[in-house]
């Protein structure tokens, strides 16, 4: 491939919290040099020069918790089309649930979606195995050769461990490996017909409600469950302020936790579902306004580690129901970066800790070789116009599901082109 030289850009890097116009070179694959300083190391001969005239350079977002339908649903989704979805919304890595038919819960599977992936995706896919054989909350899987086979973390997906015991045996045999629990907090019992947010909203649209207390409650148990055995356990994503103050208060207290939540929970509140809009139908559901400004807040503050698409692909014939009779759910991944950047815009985040939560935490959670613009790293990195408005229209959108809450939305902040291991898979 032949070398880049981007010149004129600014460089967004919170590994080492730089954020300054400069240069930065791509050859082989690899990241030469970046920052203001990247041209006095020297180009390489006949290298390709860009003048990005100050549009931003980040490194390439993480997407921690993507479903995806192959094996056993590729109608919704297969593992080249949500790859081809994460390139065109700045996503170079994703970790794709266990939630398939099979269940990724041997090393089998774990070794198909790898093959799979490495034959047919333009960017990083690895796979999370389930933590119970079957994601039926039962016995263990082998973590130790699904960790060997190339497993990140460990996770049941939609579904949450209700077995205290079994909880606690995950959390403890991770630990000897190394690994991420990464779980869903829902109560299966509270609120297990809730369709939305418990509240005065659910009464007047006569919709079964999920108080705040169904996450809340399976979420201490699990923290205090980590903080037990010491092991390494991640909140795949909470939704309202009393989560964000378990966890908070899980961290103070010394134990190994981590956080997220999804663009959707940051970005929309339960007022958005309007006219029974079913894609608007999430798990969990979209919290109050209160709720959204708490958790702006968690990210200020390090509560909240991460944030995710939760891209969850669903057809017509799951979606396209009375609101009750839907299927949780929405895509994400092609909006995750025009959704957060909405944060940036509005002086909530700075673009420096909006790309942390976006691509460098969720890297170095789950280990991953990402997240970075250092010297040597790999040229997994996009190119943002971050002043480009742009209108959401399902046409355009790559994933092979449509079911975005940001159907018609405008956003400001566009991926111009999105490289991996220095190979340009999307530029618009």
């Amino acid at each position: 491939m032949k070398p880049i030289c981007f010149t004129s850009a600014r460089i967004v890097d919170p590994s080492r919290q730089m954020d300054e116009i400069g240069s930065l070179i791509v050859q082989d694959g690899k990241i030469l040099a970046s920052g203001a300083d990247a041209r006095n190391q020297g180009t390489p001969d006949n290298c390709e020069k860009i003048d990005l005239q100050g549009k931003a350079i980040l490194p390439g977002l993480v997407d921690a918790r993507v479903f995806v339908g192959e094996p056993g649903a590729e109608h919704r989704e297969t593992i080249a089309s949500a790859s081809r979805a994460a390139a065109a919304g700045g996503v170079t890595s994703f970790i794709m649930m266990p939630d398939t038919d099979p269940v990724i819960d041997d090393v089998a599977l774990v070794e198909f979606v790898k093959r799979t992936a490495r034959d047919t995706a333009v960017v990083n896919v690895y796979p999370a195995a389930s933590v119970t054989s079957g994601l039926k909350g039962e016995e263990l899987t082998e973590f130790g050769l699904l960790r060997a086979a190339g497993a990140v973390a460990f996770s049941e997906g939609r579904n949450t461990i209700v077995n205290t015991q079994t909880m606690r045996r995950a959390l403890t045999y991770a630990r000897d490996f190394n690994a991420v629990i990464s779980c869903e907090a829902r109560d299966p019992y509270l609120g297990a017909n809730g369709v939305m947010n418990e509240g005065l909203l659910a009464s007047w649209l006569g919709l079964s409600g999920t108080p705040r207390e169904a996450e809340l409650i399976p979420l201490e148990r699990d923290l205090r469950l980590a903080a037990l055995t010491k092991g390494f356990y991640h909140a795949s994503q909470i939704s309202c302020e009393m989560s964000a103050n378990a966890v908070r208060k899980a961290k103070a207290d010394g134990a190994n936790v981590t956080a997220g939540i999804s663009i959707n929970h940051l970005s929309l509140n339960e007022n958005d579902i309007g006219e029974f809009r079913t894609f608007f139908r999430l798990s969990p559901p979209l919290r109050q306004e209160e709720d959204r400004l708490a958790m702006i807040e968690a990210i200020k503050d390090g509560t909240i580690d991460i944030i995710v698409s939760a891209h969850d692909p669903q057809d017509v014939d799951t979606k396209r129901l009375p609101f009750a009779d839907a299927e949780a759910g929405a895509i994400g991944l092609e909006t995750l970066l025009g959704a957060a950047l909405r944060l940036y815009h509005s002086k909530d985040l700075s673009l420096l800790r909006l790309t942390e939560v976006l691509s460098t935490a969720p890297a170095r959670i789950f280990g991953l070789d990402a997240g970075t613009l250092k010297t040597g790293a790999s040229a997994d990195l996009i190119v943002v116009d971050l002043e480009e408005p742009w209108v959401v229209h399902e046409k355009d959108l790559h994933s092979q599901s449509k079911n975005s809450c940001f159907e018609g939305a405008r956003l400001t902040g566009r991926v111009l082109r999105t490289l991996v291991g220095g190979k340009t898979v999307f530029e618009l």
